[in-house]
């Protein structure tokens, strides 16, 4: 896959849904200079893993307002197919009360474009295209400075759900770096010591 660490995040404009209103031409550059972004990709609607990884992400959307940072989600569903997942209850299955955007990739172009579009396709001797596998997304997950730079990125297979501790552990890290100048080492979470990118520094976090 595609390492786009430390490159600009691939643009786009692509129709979304957030709430019960469908928005015609939804960018992650309206973000740039203004909010950080988690920017993730899951397969499908209407599944089992899903539903868990999205309502997750609601339940801790202040821990990531908190941080200036915009949620977005992502999947090859066309743009009715989040409307109506939208609209379903909890208890049936659907993602109600999810206030965060949803991205159509229906073309799935953006899903190609961050390298994490599962399946394949050729074309044969006959000219005919010919697909192996569901062109559907795995679960990329990529996090996007304010500058529209890809810091971090993270790609499990489907069955596999991400986990939402490590996403903000990792937010806080690139907000300490940030702010203080210092490298965070394993494990690293907010308030704990962080060293500085010299042997001086190193050997005095080592020491402790």
């Amino acid at each position: 896959m595609s390492i786009l660490v430390g490159k600009p995040a691939p643009t786009f404009s692509a129709k979304a849904v957030k709430g019960e209103t469908i928005i015609e031409d939804f960018s992650l550059d309206q973000f740039i200079g203004k909010k950080y972004v988690v920017f993730f990709f899951y397969p499908k609607d209407f599944t089992f893993v899903c539903p868990t990884e999205l309502h997750r992400f609601q339940e801790e959307l202040g821990e990531f307002e908190k941080r200036n940072v915009a949620v977005v989600g992502c999947s090859t569903d066309s743009e009715f197919s989040h409307w109506a997942w939208l609209q379903t209850p909890k208890k049936k299955g659907g993602i109600e009360g999810v206030t965060y955007p949803l991205v159509a990739d229906i073309n799935k172009t953006i899903s190609e474009d961050y390298d994490v579009l599962a399946g394949g396709y050729s074309i044969d001797e006959e000219g005919k295209t010919v697909v192996s596998g569901e062109l559907v997304a795995y679960r990329g997950l990529f996090l996007i400075d304010l500058q529209g730079i890809v810091r971090h990125q993270v790609v499990n297979d489907m069955p596999l759900g991400r986990s939402i501790r490590e996403c903000l552990r990792v937010v806080d890290a690139l907000q300490h770096f940030e702010e203080h100048g210092e490298v965070c080492p394993m494990d690293w979470e907010k308030g704990s010591d962080a060293m500085t990118a010299d042997h001086a520094g190193v050997s005095s976090y080592l020491s402790k």
